[in-house]
């Protein structure tokens, strides 16, 4: 199998073509591997295979560019999976209502693999979830078809960190953590990965991986939760909490900066971390820092609303029946990427206070409201922002012009401070409130 992993003589399959499992799937495509693509929707595999990507990472170019290879292979059955020797889970892992992991799709493609896998075959997880999930649902069920453990199958954990829409790190680039539930699984994983990834660290146990994972992104969601306090308690305090980060980040040494926003979106920082508060507590310990968190972060739209009714005071006008405008609605700049993202819960908020709401996002031009109903964005038009009463920066994406949405808007609510650097005082008057800033012509 080492031998195999080194010289390209396998066949990775893939499971899960969402976020991280298709820009995988490239990767391993354009390193010289043959490479399937198995997902359970046949209306995206019948998309993908015309040449058409739905993630923003992957141009259609590229992935024409990879199908005209013939190494990549797409099926909507799970048949395919007797193909591989490597198959890697790429599925998503999301929370029940109750906010407790759902782990059906990792059970589902487990079920999978256990079925129609053949004889000796790598496997490796990349869901998101917790401590002991590679242990418990990969290697007990293949080990109960009677699969020995480093002789039929290897098993590893190798967390994704896939960040949308950034320019700068990428699937190739970003360091892959890899932790093998048995010395030889870790071996393998680490030449597999090493193959495609630049670098590969190592670790000693799935367990440390899962962790590891969680760890990255609970001390986001914290920093978050913190600095969004924070924002809320200059605010009472009236200092301007812009000013107060940028004076801190001169401290050389000591200090990271995190900065307020609207709210948290994507699956990693709203989700993640709900995923080790439910671990800890099967053990009977109960993180603090992790729930608060949590609903401090998960206020932020709300105290948005909040503050969209400030700015309409301005005017003397009511949010009910006011036309609003949502410049934005992905949960982070340059992404399509709607998953948690706050816009969606401002928008809603927004429209239960009766407000006549519309959203500008190119990016992320539709998405379906909580009735079911498709909400479709507004042209990239600035003249058109002039008809609305107020026009909340939400996610400032680099394809919008913001020196003309300060131009052609009445009446702005910036939750970004996107606009510090585009309009003087002379230009706008402020507002009183400090974390959201809000700005108005002709208003002293």
């Amino acid at each position: 199998m080492k031998n195999k992993f080194l010289n390209k003589e396998v066949k990775i399959a893939i499971i899960g073509l969402g976020y991280v499992g298709l820009p995988l799937a490239v990767a391993f495509v354009q390193k010289g591997f043959q490479t399937i693509g198995y997902d359970t929707s046949a209306k995206k595999i019948q998309s993908l295979a015309s040449g058409t990507s739905d993630i923003a990472d992957i141009s259609n170019q590229t992935l024409q560019t990879c199908l005209d290879t013939n190494a990549f292979e797409l099926s909507a059955s799970p048949e395919i999976l007797h193909e591989a020797d490597a198959i890697i889970i790429c599925v998503p892992t999301p929370l029940t209502e109750a906010m407790e992991p759902d782990m059906g799709f990792i059970k589902h493609a487990v079920q999978d693999i256990v079925i129609h896998a053949k004889e000796e075959v790598f496997i490796s997880l990349e869901s998101t979830t917790y401590p002991g999930t590679t242990r418990e649902l990969i290697c007990a069920p293949m080990l109960e078809k009677g699969h020995i453990l480093g002789h039929d199958f290897f098993a590893c954990y190798s967390p994704e960190r896939v960040d949308p829409g950034n320019k700068k790190f990428h699937t190739l680039n970003t360091p892959k953590v890899v932790g093998g539930v048995d010395a030889a699984s870790r071996e393998l994983g680490e030449i597999l990965y090493g193959q495609v990834i630049d670098t590969v660290v190592p670790v000693n146990s799935a367990e440390v991986a899962e962790m590891s994972k969680l760890l990255e992104n609970t001390f986001r969601s914290i920093n978050i939760a913190f600095i969004n306090e924070m924002a809320l308690l200059a605010e009472k305090m009236e200092i301007d909490i812009w000013e107060t980060i940028e004076a801190a980040s001169s401290k050389p040494f000591g200090f990271m900066k995190f900065t307020p926003g609207p709210g948290i979106g994507g699956h990693c920082i709203p989700l993640d971390p709900m995923y080790l508060s439910w671990k800890a507590k099967s053990k009977n310990f109960y993180s603090r820092f992790i729930e608060l968190a949590h609903e401090t972060n998960h206020l932020m739209p709300e105290k948005m609303v909040d503050h969209a009714a400030e700015a309409l005071n301005l005017h003397q006008k009511s949010i009910n029946g006011s036309k609003i405008l949502l410049v934005g609605m992905a949960y982070k700049e340059n992404s399509n990427d709607l998953r948690e993202s706050p816009g969606l819960h401002i928008y809603e908020q927004l429209c239960a206070r009766g407000a006549d709401v519309s959203f500008c996002d190119p990016e992320a031009p539709v998405f379906r409201d909580a009735n079911g109903n498709t909400q479709q964005s507004i042209p990239v038009d600035y003249k058109a922002f002039s008809n609305y009463d107020l026009v909340v920066i939400v996610t400032p994406h680099q394809v919008f012009d913001l020196e003309q949405i300060g131009t052609e808007s009445q009446l702005i609510l910036d939750t970004k401070n996107a606009l510090k650097d585009t309009f003087q005082e002379k230009k706008w008057a402020y507002g009183k409130v400090h974390m959201t800033q809000v700005m108005t012509k002709g208003v002293q």
